[in-house]
């Protein structure tokens, strides 16, 4: 009998795991038909802003029309049938697609096509390894300050991109040149404007933003204004016969298909930093939106089951000719205000933008790449959080320098590049920070309490008692040092015990406890003695570990009622000190030697 339900119980705990790793499948066990038809909807939503999207942003990346679809298709449902979000839409982003470009603008154009899947299952193969090690989780070390510098350096390059296909301009510059070069020599080289172009891409912008305006007002969330004005646009062009005018070309009414990408060592090579870059970005820019999502919905988010859905997303479209992509933004707050109910919404989006694509997708030929650009620098300037930008450069110099340097990265070094800039200062700004240790001394008073020593308050001439608090790692050695200097100039004549209260020092590392063990040894060389007290368990291990040189007797854990060890440390170092009293001692009064009472 209890082999039995031994054998249960590790089949539940079976059978839970795979619903874990496989969400979409777990919401079916309560799905009902309200729940469908919530999806139905939701998903036929995010679709209508998913096909014009898709198409703009593989403009954005320099890829075909509709390699962006297939990313909107095959990239969605895959994200969707892992994700530990409800409502999370995954599929090519705004600033996944600028970092693209600029990935692989030093490749002909000839070669992109291949590059871009082989980044994605680079991307995606090193989020997956992220997941594997379950360092998910990190990325709430990465300030947002990171995100909201690269957003603001990713939509000036956006708008810089887009300059010619607004322009008419036809002069390109050198694949290798930089962004600002290369948008100085489209317009020095590209000839003259052409202005039924520059009208198809105004009109593009001023309808978006007066659909917009007009949707909020009306409270309609789910109005597909950027489908309705890429429509209206387009048939309005054809009808003008508008002479001269650059159109996206053929989009082949078929679905993605298998093709496995070829990469060579050098390619590699080549591709590896961007890789790196781009797959911290859509990891941030994900999780940060998932996050969002589920504080809105109240439901519970695993990060780590949610880096795996970018991961599988990215290794699973790159065989099928999709570029790389990400959760996105407005998408899965369309999904989300649409009232999906699980993440059948997503891929039931990924479904409609596929009968779209064998449906509808010749007409697609139709549409003026001014009509796209138009609606990508209402994008751009939408993709900046003003509030946020403004918010975050005023709150720290800590956050303002993130933002400052991640963003100047973006337009003046390399767009996936900044990711990792402004990552790595994110980091080397944060150490220092984590790494400040607090030193405190106190006294006992005259109505025997310890407190926070005032600066107008006498100090024991025998116990000096000080108090650290702080992360104990290397990154505080440096600090931890100088207080321990600061200990020891106090350390005078007469001298006798120094306790040293650790209540508050958390995660010890071999550093810091060699610095603990050197000051030991100096203080002794005082002919004074060292009592620590409030030592967590975890000090306490690694203090017996490596043997530190200090009697049982001078060492105080941490007890269960608050504040013990400190006592007890105390009352320790006056049976060390015995009748030596200093002239601010409350034990002078003979009738308080026995009935002293220490709070702290």
């Amino acid at each position: 009998m209890p082999d039995s339900l031994s054998q249960n119980a590790r089949h539940r705990r079976v059978e839970a795991g795979a619903w874990r790793l496989f969400p979409a499948l777990g919401s079916l066990r309560a799905y009902s038909f309200s729940d469908a038809r919530a999806d139905l909807l939701a998903g036929l939503s995010v679709a209508t802003m998913a096909v014009p999207q898709a198409m703009a942003y593989a403009l954005v990346a320099g890829m075909p029309p509709e390699h962006g679809l297939y990313t909107a298709i095959v990239l969605t449902a895959v994200g969707a049938f892992f994700d530990s979000s409800r409502h999370l839409v995954n599929g090519p982003t705004n600033a996944i697609s600028i970092a693209v470009l600029s990935a692989l603008a030093f490749l002909p154009a000839e070669e992109r096509l291949n590059a871009a899947a082989v980044l994605a299952l680079m991307m995606g193969a090193m989020q997956v390894g992220i997941f594997a090690l379950r360092l998910g989780d990190l990325t709430r070390y990465v300030s947002h300050s990171v995100i909201v510098g690269f957003t603001a350096g990713a939509g000036a390059l956006l708008v810089l991109n887009q300059v010619k296909n607004l322009l008419g301009l036809h002069g390109m510059g050198d694949a290798h040149d930089h962004f600002v070069v290369r948008f100085w020599k489209t317009l020095s080289e590209g000839g003259e404007v052409h202005l039924p172009s520059l009208a198809v891409g105004v009109v593009t912008m001023v309808l978006l933003v007066v659909l917009r305006q007009a949707k909020r007002r009306i409270g309609w969330n789910l109005f597909p204004e950027l489908l309705i004005t890429v429509m209206a646009v387009s048939w309005g062009a054809a009808w003008l016969h508008v002479d001269g005018l650059a159109l996206i070309g053929e989009i082949p009414s078929r679905l993605p298909s298998l093709a496995l990408p070829h990469a060579d060592a050098e390619l590699v090579r080549d591709l590896a930093p961007s890789a790196l870059a781009l797959a911290t970005l859509g990891l941030l820019e994900a999780l940060s939106m998932a996050k969002v999502l589920s504080r809105q919905t109240h439901i519970r988010l695993d990060l780590n089951q949610q880096v795996l859905s970018e991961g599988m997303a990215n290794t699973v479209g790159s065989v099928f000719q999709c570029f790389p992509g990400a959760g996105s933004l407005t998408r899965s707050a369309i999904n989300h205000q649409a009232g999906s109910a699980s993440q059948w919404s997503a891929i039931v989006s990924a479904v409609a933008v596929a009968l779209i694509v064998l449906l509808f997708g010749s007409y697609a030929r139709y549409i003026p790449k001014a009509c796209l650009a138009g609606s990508l620098v209402v994008t751009a300037f939408r993709m900046v959080d003003f509030p946020s930008l403004r918010y975050h450069l005023r709150a720290s110099s800590f956050d303002a320098g993130i933002v400052v340097v991640t963003a100047l990265s973006a337009v003046l070094i390399s767009v996936e590049f900044c990711v990792l800039i402004g990552v790595f200062l994110s980091f080397m700004l944060a150490v220092p920070r984590a790494g400040r240790m607090l030193l405190t001394e106190f006294v006992v008073t005259q109505e025997r309490v310890i407190h926070e020593r005032m600066p107008d308050e006498g100090v024991c001439s025998r116990i000096l008692i000080f108090g650290l608090e702080g992360e104990m790692f290397f990154g505080a050695a440096a600090n931890l040092e100088a207080h321990f200097e600061a200990i020891l100039d106090r350390i005078e004549p007469g001298v006798r015990v120094v306790v040293l209260r650790l209540k508050r020092v958390r995660n010890p590392d071999a550093v810091c406890i060699h610095l603990l063990e050197t000051f030991l040894h100096e203080v002794a060389a005082r002919d004074a003695k060292v009592i620590l007290c409030g030592v967590r368990e975890d000090l306490e291990d690694a203090l017996r570990r490596v043997e530190l040189d200090i009697p049982a007797d001078r060492i105080f854990s941490e007890q269960t009622v608050r504040n013990t060890s400190t006592l007890m440390a105390v009352k320790r170092a006056y049976e060390l000190v015995g009748d030596d009293f200093c002239e601010h001692c409350p034990r002078r009064d003979p009738e308080a030697r026995n009935d002293l009472y220490y709070m702290i």
